[in-house]
């Protein structure tokens, strides 16, 4: 849906009252609040390398929540917290029988993490609802802002929302400290009845996400707006590399059984793999341990973790049944073992695909450069996606740092992707999806 630029065109397209349009100028997101709502928002959990630490259910999460209630108040949304403490402010719509259309993000970081991962989306999400508020503009649907609960530690909202939280992920410990459970009722929710935070389908009309890229594709190509295709597959392997632990003085280099140099050489053989093949597929080994561990002896196991990530399942298989195939080179090279024990698998994330039309006919339709594209992390979006048409906007993310102090959006991007947020919106309601 390609949206014109004359009033008219535009209340055609979006079922606003045409005058609303005339009277006033086409509402934008302001770079000046976002920014200055983000810089408030920074000062909860602040650390002293600029990032925050406000990791979910600590006293610095729960001090943020009450600052977005407060933003979420002053653009006229009425403010709950849900069962699984997801943050939700309403605006209610001309048609209250009508699904909701839900739009937000998170605010918790990682431990030593920075100002835009996850704000970005609620403070844009908020300046949307705000936009609304001051031009006047009614919605058919009910809309909700959602700042969802505990992101970075494990899409705890979100899935809770999508009715696939377990019940034994309660019982984790959380970064602050508290369990989940615990958690979850320090930010006002309730574990007890987390059926009641379920959405179920045709509750929602849509969800769109908003979010910092965390890569660098759309700063380094000056590309303004990407719209994501689909949140990538994981899956994950613990690897275990047998060899012969003895005595690095009295062992001959030709007679060695080297657990650690079998899987340095296995580490090398994924970068090379994953490479070497086309498309945009990702390899990584990110722990490694050789035992015994001293100094003196040979490394006779080592354990290292191995996690592959792509939009496809089959583009995953195939470059694990790749590195699994030099594996067994190795271990027959170095008479050694290895063996590959899958810990974790995430399934990919599609976003609708007339969700990725609607938000790019919004991107061309404010003049912006846009991108079709893949998330590499995960996102809330991807459980919503399991329940309703859901949609991502990714905003560029300086040099493509992320989870860092130093990771970097401008005002002016954070304002764009606001922007495409609001067109996106009114789109859906309008009936784009219909």
């Amino acid at each position: 849906m390609v949206l014109a630029r004359t009033h008219l065109s535009i209340a055609i397209a979006l079922a606003i009252p045409a005058h609303a349009l005339a009277a006033s100028p086409e509402p934008k997101a302001s770079a000046s609040r976002m920014e200055a709502r983000i810089r408030a928002l920074s000062q909860f959990g602040a650390n002293p390398e600029g990032g925050v630490s406000r990791v979910a259910f600590s006293e610095a999460d729960i001090a943020g929540r009450e600052y977005v209630k407060g933003l979420m108040r002053e653009a006229g949304l009425t403010v709950r917290v849900d069962t699984a403490g997801n943050l939700i402010g309403r605006r209610e719509g001309r048609e209250p029988s009508l699904p909701v259309i839900l739009f937000g993000s998170h605010i918790d970081s990682v431990p030593g993490g920075g100002n835009y991962d996850g704000d970005v989306g609620v403070i844009g999400a908020i300046e949307v609802a705000q936009l609304l508020r001051d031009h006047g503009l009614e919605t058919r649907h009910p809309l909700e802002v959602v700042s969802f609960t505990d992101e970075e530690g494990g899409l705890t909202g979100s899935l809770a929302m999508a009715g696939r939280l377990k019940v034994a992920s309660l019982d984790a410990s959380s970064h602050s400290g508290r369990t989940v459970r615990d958690g979850i009722r320090a930010v006002g929710g309730d574990p007890e009845r987390l059926h009641l935070a379920e959405r179920r389908p045709g509750d929602l009309r849509a969800f769109v996400e908003l979010h910092v890229e965390q890569g660098g594709f759309l700063h380094q190509d000056g590309i303004q707006i990407g719209v994501v295709e689909g949140i990538v597959g994981i899956r994950g392997w613990e690897v275990v590399v047998e060899g012969v632990a003895n005595h690095a003085g009295t062992t001959p280099m030709n007679g060695r059984k080297d657990a650690l140099l079998s899987a340095s050489e296995l580490v090398l053989a994924v970068n090379r793999v994953a490479s070497s093949r086309p498309g945009r597929q990702v390899a990584t080994v990110g722990q490694i341990r050789a035992e015994p561990g001293a100094p003196n002896v040979i490394p006779g196991r080592v354990v290292m973790s191995l996690e592959i990530r792509d939009l496809a399942e089959a583009k995953i298989q195939q470059t694990f049944d790749a590195i699994a195939m030099e594996a067994q080179r190795i271990a027959t090279a170095r008479q050694t073992s290895i063996r590959f024990e899958e810990s974790h698998e995430v399934a990919p994330a599609p976003t609708h695909p007339r969700m990725r039309q609607i938000i790019a006919a919004a991107a061309k339709d404010l003049g912006l450069t846009a991108r079709l594209m893949p998330s590499g992390a995960g996102h809330d979006a991807q459980d919503l996606a399991t329940i309703t048409p859901t949609g991502m906007i990714f905003v560029p993310s300086v040099l493509g740092i992320s989870h860092s102090p130093k990771e970097y959006t401008t005002a002016e991007d954070m304002a764009r992707g606001a922007s495409v947020l609001l067109r996106t919106v009114l789109a859906i309601d309008g009936g784009a999806l219909d």
